[in-house]
C-alpha cells in the first residue's frame, strides 16, 4: 500500500459530557469551530498538524479504506505484527488478522514465513509514525482498512493548545518485496528513527538486582565488581557495573539519599572505575510516597500524590539537580525506572488500548502527554552530559533518540525460569529490530542466583551474547561454579567478538512468525547463513499446571 491521505478523518473535542467525534472533511486543511487540522504530503511522509484556541481537544482518528490492489490475496497466510506502549510482557508477536488488536506506534502485514528457505515472492507491508510524536499513537488492521489514532489529551482530558500550533505526527509506510519480514521490519525502524544515540552499543556488564533484590552494600558492589573484571578480561570494552535499587534510604523510593550500607557514593564509584569498569547506578526520579522531598504541593499529580507530575517547571528542576548530583559522584550510567508507570498507575499490558484514564489533567494543559513525557527524557540527557542514560519503563517511542539503551520488556528473574523464558526470550526476538535503529535494545539480563537450572539459563547468556544486545549477567558471587564462571567468560567473549563483526553479522530470528519465543537463529558468516536452535522448555514444559 502506497502512502496516500486517508478516506475520513474524525476528530474528538470536549471532555465530560461534552465530548464528541465529528467527521471533518478530507482536504489538506480541515476545520471545525476554533480547531484547524493540516495534513501535508512531503512525498517521504504524511506530517499532521493541528492548532486550537479554547477547544479541548482529545485526539484524531484516521481511517484508510483498502482499495482493489491494496487488500492481502485471501489465499495468503497473513500475519500481522505490532508493538507495545512500553516494555513487553511476552505478548509480542505475530498474529492473525483482529480487527479489534490496538497496536502502538507501528504495525507490519505480511505473508508466509521466514523460516521459509526462500523469499521470492515475499511481500512485507509496515505502517507507522516517526520516533517522538506528539501525540500517542496507536494502529488497527482489519483487512480492509487501517486506522491510525492519534491521542493528544493531556492525561485524561483535552489539550488545551491556547492558539499553539503542534505537529503531531509523521506518518510513514513501507512496502517491502523479495526479503524476510525480519529485514523489513528493521529497514523500517531505521526510517521512524533517523537519529539515535550512539553509544548504547558498548553498554554490557553487570547489574546486581536478580540475585541481590535489593540487599546489598558498598562492599558486595566492589565483589560484584572484582567478579565482572575477572569474567571479562581479556575482552576490548571495559563493562559496566550497575548499582541496581536498594542504595538509598527507601526501598524503590525517595529521598535519593545513600543508606548507611553505602557510606560514600562517590568513594564506591571512584573504587569501582580504578577496578576497571563504568559504574552505573538506578534511580526512579518521579516517586515520593513518604514525602520526603520538599516540593509545592502542585507538583504532585492531583489523583496519587505519591508521584510527581512531570509537567511542572519544579519536577523537571529536580529531576535535573538528581541526575546532575549523580554524575557528580563519578556514576557513567543512569538506568532511571519506573516512569510510565509513576505516570498513569498503570502497566503497559494493563492498558490495551489508550495510556492514561478519563477525568485527570497534568499540571501544564497546554501540552499533550507525549511532550510531557519526551520533555521529561530530554531533561534526564541533557542534564547526564556525558554520561550514558538506561531507560526502563520508558515508552520505547518517545525514548528514542533520547536514550542510549533502553529495557524492552518485562523483568526476567534470578528465581523462576519460566518468568525469563516468556519475558526475556519474547522480547528479545520481536525488539531486536530495534537494537541500534532507536537505541541498544535491552531485553534484560540471564539472573544467576542458584535457583535456575544452568541448561536454560546458559542457553538465554548464549542467544543474548549472539545478538550483541545489551548483555548484563546478574550473579551472586557466592554461588557461581568454576563452570558458569567458564561459560560466562566465553559469553562475554562472545558478545565482544559479534561487536566487533558489526551488522553483517547480526543474528535474525528464524521461527518468529511461528511461536512466541523462537528457538532458530541465523546470521551471515564467512559469507555462509549459520543457524543456531535452543530448547527453552524444561521437561514439565511452560507454566506447568499444578494438580
Amino acid at each position: 500500500m502506497k502512502l496516500r491521505f486517508p478516506d475520513r478523518i474524525f476528530l474528538t473535542h470536549g471532555d465530560g459530557a461534552q465530548k464528541r467525534e465529528s467527521e471533518l472533511p478530507v482536504k489538506e486543511h480541515m476545520s471545525l469551530e476554533d480547531v484547524r487540522v493540516t495534513i501535508s504530503d512531503t512525498g517521504e511522509c504524511l506530517t499532521v498538524a493541528m492548532e486550537a484556541q479554547s477547544t479541548p481537544v482529545r485526539g484524531l482518528r484516521l481511517q484508510w479504506t483498502l482499495r482493489e490492489g491494496e487488500q492481502r490475496s485471501p489465499e495468503e497466510s497473513v500475519r500481522v505484527l505490532g508493538d507495545a506502549w512500553e516494555r513487553a510482557y511476552g505478548d509480542l508477536g505475530w498474529k492473525e488478522i483482529r480487527p479489534e488488536r490496538c497496536m502502538p506506534w507501528y504495525c507490519a502485514v505480511s505473508g508466509g514465513s521466514d523460516a521459509a528457505a526462500s523469499t521470492k515472492g515475499r511481500r512485507t507491508e509496515t505502517f507507522g509514525v516517526k520516533v517522538r510524536p506528539a501525540a500517542l499513537c496507536l494502529w488497527q488492521y482489519s483487512g480492509d482498512a487501517l486506522t491510525l489514532w492519534l491521542d493528544t489529551r493531556c492525561g485524561g482530558e483535552g489539550v488545551l493548545l491556547g492558539g499553539r500550533s503542534l505537529t503531531l505526527a509523521e506518518i510513514i509506510f513501507g512496502d517491502y518485496s523479495d526479503m524476510t519480514a525480519y529485514a523489513a521490519v528493521c529497514d523500517f525502524c531505521g526510517k521512524m528513527c533517523t537519529d539515535p544515540l550512539r553509544g548504547g552499543e558498548d553498554i554490557w556488564g553487570s547489574n546486581n538486582w536478580y540475585y541481590a533484590y535489593g540487599r546489598s552494600s558498598h562492599e558486595e558492589i566492589l565483589r560484584d565488581t572484582a567478579l565482572v573484571c575477572e569474567l571479562t578480561e581479556g575482552c576490548t570494552r571495559a563493562p559496566y557495573m550497575v548499582i541496581d535499587d536498594g542504595w538509598q534510604i527507601n526501598s524503590v523510593n525517595a529521598p535519593w539519599i545513600a543508606n548507611e550500607r553505602f557510606p560514600d557514593m562517590k568513594r564506591l564509584a571512584s573504587e569501582m572505575r580504578e577496578m576497571g569498569v563504568h559504574p552505573g547506578i538506578w534511580i526512579r526520579y518521579l516517586i515520593d510516597s513518604t514525602h520526603a522531598v520538599n516540593l509545592p504541593k502542585e507538583c504532585r499529580r492531583g489523583e496519587n500524590g505519591n508521584f510527581f507530575d512531570p509537567s511542572h517547571p519544579a519536577v523537571l528542576d529536580y529531576v535535573r539537580r538528581c541526575t546532575e548530583m549523580i554524575v557528580g559522584w563519578g556514576y557513567e550510567l543512569i538506568k532511571h525506572d519506573f516512569s510510565t508507570n509513576d505516570i498513569f498507575g498503570v502497566w503497559g499490558f494493563q492498558a490495551p488500548t489508550l495510556l492514561g484514564a478519563d477525568g485527570w489533567h497534568f499540571y501544564d494543559r497546554t501540552k499533550t502527554t507525549a511532550e510531557i513525557i519526551i520533555r521529561l527524557y530530554q531533561v534526564i540527557l541533557e542534564s547526564a552530559g556525558e554520561t550514558k542514560i538506561l531507560g526502563c519503563n520508558c515508552i520505547g517511542h518517545l525514548c528514542a533518540g533520547l536514550v542510549h539503551a533502553n529495557r524492552t520488556g518485562d523483568d526476567t528473574s534470578g528465581m523462576e525460569w519460566e518468568r525469563t523464558r516468556k519475558m526475556g526470550i519474547n522480547t528479545l526476538a520481536f525488539r531486536l529490530p530495534q537494537q541500534g535503529t532507536f537505541f541498544g535494545a535491552d531485553a534484560d539480563c540471564v539472573g544467576i542466583k542458584g535457583m535456575i537450572p544452568w541448561s536454560s539459563n546458559r542457553q538465554w547468556l548464549n542467544l543474548l551474547a549472539r545478538s550483541a544486545s545489551p548483555l548484563f549477567v546478574s550473579c551472586d558471587p557466592n554461588v557461581v561454579t568454576v563452570e558458569q564462571k567458564a561459560d560466562l567468560k566465553a559469553a562475554y567473549t562472545l558478545w565482544n567478538a559479534c561487536m566487533d563483526r558489526g551488522s553483517s553479522y547480526a543474528l535474525r530470528p528464524v521461527d518468529w512468525m511461528e511461536t512466541s519465543t523462537p528457538r532458530t537463529y541465523a546470521w551471515i558468516e564467512d559469507g555462509q547463513e549459520r543457524r543456531v536452535t535452543y530448547s527453552w522448555l524444561p521437561e514439565d514444559g511452560a507454566s506447568p499446571i499444578q494438580l
